[in-house]
């Protein structure tokens, strides 16, 4: 199993700039073995594999010398991204998808460069970063390295900052067992609803940066298309994005983190929110809440904590009455649910997780003996609960 540790590093002036020099390197070579493979299928009908463009590279080196500032194998990965964007390109064409063939990059397109070998060209010196062609980069280790380090992938983001990302081969160390079940509702009144009743409160990042996002923008759209000034005001609009974009990440890896700490079995409704988003009214929301972000982190680190984690179909969970089984309409606008069978009352949202943790304890029985305490605990549960 692999598990990636990002860094932020702070290169001085010189290595900043060789960095940039190195990515424009990269950059130039994506583009010509791009060229390189369109130009022999369209004129030859031959393919060009992986391979092929490896054996290429050192003819690249005779045309543009300044290749040679690249780390060798850090050229060959280029390779393998073109190779690996073709790969996609030709699965979507034989899935009948939109295939969407691969583009040129154009400048300052082309944010990462990979040292594919730990220890060759990139490794770690205490708080420092060897990077070769580059020197010694201080890092910020805000935590150590867990298991095989094997691959470094260096990145710019949008706003200028430089990470390290260390990927490592890691076998995970499993939590405690329990006996404990939680069914998840996810909506915009609250981010979520527990099984158990809990709420976790939407915090609803983007309408928070609103206002300063359109000042940096109007700000930004005063100044002259393709102006030094434009440009270097572009990441004043970036950095808005960004701090909304860290503040959603860490409000999902906190609650994510607490679930798995605490539950045995986590049940979420598997929503497809690409397809929500068509609702005008609702797809700002919809997008601030980031809900598969949120199921995401559930999911991964239940696989690394010995967890089960189970998406069920969220069909008429809001409602179905979880007690008695009828189901009624339930408009949006309608917070309560009223069922006319068995009086039941209680919050829709706390309704439909309860419903969500049926179904996933459904599953888990109809596979495993061993589901049976968590049916236990659901019946005990069921049966208790009422408003």
């Amino acid at each position: 199993m692999r598990k990636t540790f990002l860094y932020r590093i702070y290169p001085t002036k010189a290595q900043a700039t060789r960095l940039r020099q190195m990515l424009d390197e990269c950059r130039w070579t994506y583009n010509q073995l791009l060229a390189q493979r369109k130009v022999y299928w369209e004129e030859a009908g031959l393919l060009v594999g992986l391979y092929d463009q490896h054996a290429y590279l050192p003819l690249l080196k005779e045309e543009r010398p300044s290749l040679t500032n690249v780390h060798s194998q850090v050229l060959q990965n280029v390779a393998v991204r073109i190779d690996l964007a073709f790969q996609a390109f030709f699965r979507r064409v034989k899935a009948g998808a939109e295939p969407g063939y691969p583009r040129f990059r154009g400048v300052g397109r082309y944010d990462s460069l990979t040292y594919p070998q730990y220890g060759n060209g990139a490794k770690l010196n205490g708080r420092q970063l060897q990077l070769s062609k580059v020197g010694n980069v201080a890092v910020v280790l805000h935590r150590p390295l867990e298991g095989t380090p094997k691959t470094v992938t260096i990145k710019r983001s949008s706003t200028g900052k430089w990470y390290a990302t260390i990927s490592c081969a890691w076998e995970p160390t499993p939590l405690p067992p329990n006996e404990r079940a939680v069914g998840i509702d996810v909506g915009l009144t609250h981010f979520a609803t527990l099984s158990d009743g809990e709420e976790i409160a939407n915090p609803r990042f983007f309408r928070q940066e609103e206002r300063a996002l359109a000042k940096v923008q109007r700000a930004h759209a005063k100044l002259e298309k393709g102006s030094p000034a434009r440009r270097k005001h572009r990441p004043a609009v970036a950095r808005v994005h960004e701090r909304t974009r860290w503040r959603r990440q860490n409000h999902a890896h906190q609650h994510s983190r607490r679930i798995i700490n605490a539950q045995q079995v986590i049940a979420v409704e598997d929503i497809d929110a690409s397809r929500l988003v068509h609702n005008h009214c609702l797809a700002k929301s919809i997008y601030d809440a980031a809900w598969t972000e949120f199921r995401d982190y559930l999911a991964y680190k239940a696989a690394w904590a010995g967890r089960q984690y189970i998406a069920v179909n969220p069909a008429y969970t809001s409602q179905d009455c979880h007690r008695c089984g009828h189901r009624q309409k339930m408009p949006l606008a309608e917070r309560m649910f009223h069922c006319p069978c068995c009086g039941l009352v209680l919050d829709r949202d706390h309704n439909a997780a309860l419903n969500i943790l049926a179904r996933g304890l459904a599953g888990i029985g109809s596979q495993s003996v061993a589901a049976t305490p968590l049916q236990r605990l659901w019946s005990n549960h069921s049966s208790t609960t009422s408003l």
